[in-house]
């Protein structure tokens, strides 16, 4: 689903803590390599959601894995239903743009806003991480662009 208001994006004077961790792309696929490192120990500590080409990972802030490009998404009090880049705020009132982005995603919560891709990724339905799935989910990506 795309992220479709007009919003500037513009550096936060206080990041927001990481509760989230997504790529799109390559980086999706080097965010799922990097996740598919960690120990199970690690791996159960996740949950996350995928589809074609974006690969969004929740777990603690001190456990979401690294890979270059994801972007760290935290939650701003005045929007609770969206997850935004933890480094990026929005030009309008962050409630406003929740609003108008749960009215477009018919009530889906809490959303992943990634304005870089412009991808808006519903999380609601985030499953504990399984290595098989997730290894599946790279295969089934390799080609994706």
């Amino acid at each position: 689903m795309d992220v479709s208001p007009p919003v500037v994006w513009a550096a936060r004077p206080h990041p927001l803590p990481a509760l989230a961790v997504a790529g799109v792309g390559p980086v999706a696929l080097g965010l799922a390599r990097r996740a598919l490192a960690a120990s199970d120990t690690q791996l159960a500590r996740w949950s996350g959601v995928a589809g074609p080409g974006v690969l969004v990972l929740l777990g603690d802030t001190d456990s979401l894995p690294w890979a270059e490009g994801v972007v760290y998404l935290g939650r701003d009090a005045q929007a609770p239903s969206l997850l935004l880049p933890c480094t990026l705020a929005p030009d309008v009132a962050p409630a406003l743009l929740e609003r108008a982005l749960v009215t477009r995603a018919r009530g889906a919560t809490p959303l992943a806003v990634l304005p870089r891709s412009g991808h808006l990724v519903p999380v609601g339905a985030a499953r504990p991480i399984s290595r098989q799935a997730l290894e599946e989910w790279r295969e089934g990506n390799r080609d994706a662009p």
